[in-house]
């Protein structure tokens, strides 16, 4: 990795607005390839069409539909993904038209091909990029030929056509638009600096002599909610192999980035105690909105300047008159500061030669992102899904549950539509369609209804409007307007379409008001575009209905898997702390599990999102939940910077602060027993001499405790203390067999790094764990027969069959040599 360069660490900028709205600029790119990718279609249909003989309309239709894909569907993040995918695109578009043109003659045949095409593209989509290609470009041929009859003595010309647009945006898009990860993260980065800036910004204004707090601190949490997306984002970017050849230098990124998130996260609420306080001196508060505004206005690669910014905060609070627990917040902030200021510099300087020191384990993925940002309900959706298969037929179901929602609907909107507006029965087929893409629960689908229709309703003003005005233009240049507004309009759409889908509906349906005002009176328009409203709306409602009754999934059952996987990823951070105290030199990320805690909250965020927004005072027992459960996340990343430290533990000392994570651990694995207790023998042991260097990462885990005792008592759980004396029993040895493994090979004798697998007799994967050294532990396994997988960057998978022998609490151990 190389180092940030000036452009990432250097003082504010007056372009730095537009990273802080669209960090990385994913959408911005987003509407750049669509802008691009229509021009060049568009052009190159109509340049090939009229060198080939063919109809100027067919050209432009063939070229400017391969460009509209070409921006929504082929964002690959390599030049040579991307060329495959483009070059690609032709081959299913030309067979497409080619079959819809044969079939033009029998409308039955047609009719019930184009729905198998939609319900194809939901199936091939599990295939991968290239299937999702396939199934769309196959639907969106048949779409072309049934609103443009296409002769088929044409076909062979139109395949030139398609591959000559593919050419031509893949030259274009590879000079104007080439794949730049490395650029993408690092424009991410500098999100993250401006959103800090904003955050000690905003610290800064709540302190000022006379002013009112309340709008700062609420533009403060503002910024700190996009420092938090934007380390997500960057977490799941580091995924990536184009992102970080270098796994440990990732991991080390990524340990720096956590712990200044989590030090802007605490100066954030040091200065929410001290803001509006009486009892802050005037001498203090200067002292303090003086640190906040150099680090507002430091140059990143000098932040050294913190530190005595941050000594005279401390002077100040030692030696002036605040009361004990102002002048205690104070010292907290400075001691912020310097976190902040020594995290900020340990990034910055990681890359400008080797690492002295690699990450403890080599970085691991734990966020994942869709269309660029961290996922929202997708994983839960999907675990809830795969629950749901089983033996038998019940194996099909995580594959078949969609297309065979979307073949049973497209059955019935077919025919409906086709009654009702006969040749333009596909605007119903749409709706379906869209309904279907991206959405998880059935408040997504209404969410994204509601958004087509008022997106089709301002589209539909706005583009009588502008057809109006270019109605007075004549000749040709009404055409080269037309054709201009069409490409503008579509472009601003796919830029705004990942903020909000209604500003793409809106440049979609004034693009096609131009094109409906050539074969319509403006006196049918209205009673066009509500026509078009209407079978939109039909397609959305069949769509939905058939979701809800054809294997559902709630959105109250994917709202409390999201809730599952959030006490998992905490579970597994105790386990984790757990793991580290016991053993020092165990292969642990504390900050990569509590990373998965903060992405597992972002996800049940997502899910409980409210159909409507309740006005502020009229919190529901959900955004309760919610609010104690992000509480809960801040103590966990807080508890996962304490604890990771090197000390010696007494035996003593050892096997209690191992006995009390492990109590908590399964405190949130048993949903269905008592909560027990374990923030007083966590405060206690922090008393004890011999566990001073575990002092505040005990009394994070305590107050971790109250909050989740707090969560749990809401949801009806007993809460029960747990005494000092009271037996633990490990959950991995209570639960099943403890499997230690060691891989070697003869190109590393040292041990071999990669991943293990452990797959069950159905296929489904019962664990994975990292391997270190050629050294890995899986708990918790069954007695009876798997399949272990060995996978690495350095080695091909390799898979071996593995007899787990024994009761619960045993241990097994295995040699592998690959």
């Amino acid at each position: 990795m190389v180092r940030p360069p000036d452009r990432v660490s250097g003082p504010p900028r007056t372009w730095d607005w537009i990273l802080a709205a669209d960090p990385g600029l994913g959408h911005l790119q987003n509407g750049w390839r669509t802008l691009l990718g229509m021009v060049t279609g568009l052009a190159a249909g109509y340049g090939t069409g009229q060198a080939l003989g063919v109809p100027a309309m067919l050209g432009l239709m063939v070229g400017g539909m391969l460009g509209l894909m070409s921006g929504f569907a082929v964002s690959e993040n390599t030049a040579r993904r991307t060329a495959r995918s483009m070059l690609y695109l032709p081959v299913p578009y030309a067979a497409s038209l080619a079959l819809g043109a044969w079939l033009a003659p029998h409308r039955g045949l047609e009719l019930v091909l184009i729905g198998a095409a939609l319900t194809a593209t939901f199936l091939l989509v599990r295939l991968g990029p290239l299937g999702l290609l396939t199934g769309m470009m196959l639907f969106n041929g048949l779409l072309v030929t049934m609103i443009v009859p296409i002769p088929t003595a044409l076909l062979g010309k139109l395949a030139l056509i398609a591959l000559a647009a593919a050419v031509g945006i893949l030259a274009v898009r590879l000079l104007l638009a080439r794949p730049t990860p490395r650029e993408d993260l690092l424009r991410t980065q500098r999100a993250f600096v401006v959103h800090t800036r904003a955050v000690v910004d905003a610290a800064a204004a709540a302190l000022e002599p006379g002013a009112r707090p309340e709008r700062a601190l609420r533009r403060m949490d503002r910024a700190l909610q996009r420092v938090n997306v934007t380390t997500l984002t960057i977490d799941g970017r580091l995924a990536e192999p184009e992102m970080a050849a270098d796994p440990e230098a990732a991991e080390l990124l990524h340990q720096h980035l956590f712990d200044a998130e989590v030090a802007l996260d605490g100066l954030g609420r040091a200065v929410r105690g001290l803001a509006g306080r009486p009892g802050v001196p005037g001498p203090l508060r200067e002292a303090l909105v003086v640190a906040l505004r150099i680090a507002r206005d430091a140059h990143l690669g000098r932040v050294g300047a913190l530190h005595p910014a941050a000594d005279v905060v401390r002077h100040e609070a030692r030696t002036g008159t605040a009361d004990a627990e102002a002048a205690a917040r104070a010292l907290r902030a400075a001691e912020l500061l310097d976190a902040l200021a020594d995290s900020l510099a340990r990034w910055l300087e990681l890359g400008r030669s080797t690492p002295r020191a690699a990450g403890r384990v080599p970085f691991h993925p734990t966020v994942v992102l869709e269309r660029g940002l961290p996922a929202g309900s997708g994983p839960a959706a999907q675990e809830l899904v795969d629950r749901k298969g089983g033996s038998g037929w019940r194996r099909a179901v995580p594959v078949l549950r969609v297309p065979l929602q979307v073949g049973v609907a497209a059955a019935v909107v077919i025919p409906v539509a086709d009654a009702v507006s006969g040749h333009r029965f596909y605007w119903g087929l749409i709706g379906l369609m869209i309904v279907s893409f991206g959405t998880n629960t059935t408040h997504e689908k209404l969410r994204k209804f509601a958004h087509r229709m008022v997106g089709t309703v301002i589209g539909a003003v706005l583009g009588i409007l502008t057809a109006r005005l270019l109605a007075h233009i004549g000749g040709r240049a009404h055409v080269w307007w037309m054709l201009a507004v069409i490409v503008a309009c579509i472009a601003l759409g796919a830029w705004g379409m990942q903020r909000k889908y209604a500003y793409w509906v809106i440049g979609l349906v004034v693009a096609l008001c131009q094109m409906y005002a050539f074969e319509t009176p403006m006196s049918g328009m209205d009673g066009l575009l509500a026509l078009r409203l209407g079978e939109n709306a039909l397609g959305f409602a069949i769509g939905t209905a058939a979701a809800a009754l054809i294997i559902p999934v709630s959105t109250r059952g994917v709202r409390l898997e999201a809730v599952r996987g959030w006490r998992q990823a905490l579970a597994e951070l105790a386990e984790q702390v757990a793991e580290r105290w016991r053993e020092p030199e165990a292969p642990v990320r504390l900050r990569g599990s509590a990373r998965a805690v903060d992405a597992a909250l972002f996800r049940a965020q997502a899910v409980a999102r409210p159909l409507v927004r309740m006005p502020s005072g009229l919190a529901s027992r959900r955004d309760l939940g919610l609010g104690l459960a992000a509480s809960a996340t801040r103590h966990a990343k807080r508890l996962a910077t304490a604890a990771d430290v090197d000390v010696q533990l007494s035996p003593r000392v050892r096997a209690e602060v191992g006995r009390i994570a492990g109590r908590l651990a399964e405190s949130l694995r048993e949903v269905d027993a008592p909560w027990h207790r374990i923030a007083p023998a966590a405060r206690a042991l922090a008393a004890d001499p011999d566990a001073a260097r575990l002092a505040v990462a005990l009394d994070e885990l305590a107050a971790l405790d109250d909050t989740l005792a707090r969560l749990a008592e809401s949801r009806g759980r007993p809460l029960e203390d747990d005494p000092a004396t009271a037996p633990v029993r490990p959950r991995a040895r209570a639960r099943g067999i403890l499997v230690r493994g060691e891989v070697r090979c003869a190109e590393h004798p040292d041990g071999c790094a990669g991943w293990v697998t452990v797959v069950d007799e159905r296929g489904r994967r019962r664990a994975r764990v990292r391997m270190c050294a050629g050294r890995f532990t899986l708990s918790g396994l069954a007695p009876g027969g798997c399949t272990l997988v060995v996978s690495g960057a350095q080695h091909p998978p390799r898979a071996e069959f593995l007899l787990v022998r024994g009761g619960p609490g045993s241990e097994q151990h295995l040699r592998m040599r690959l």
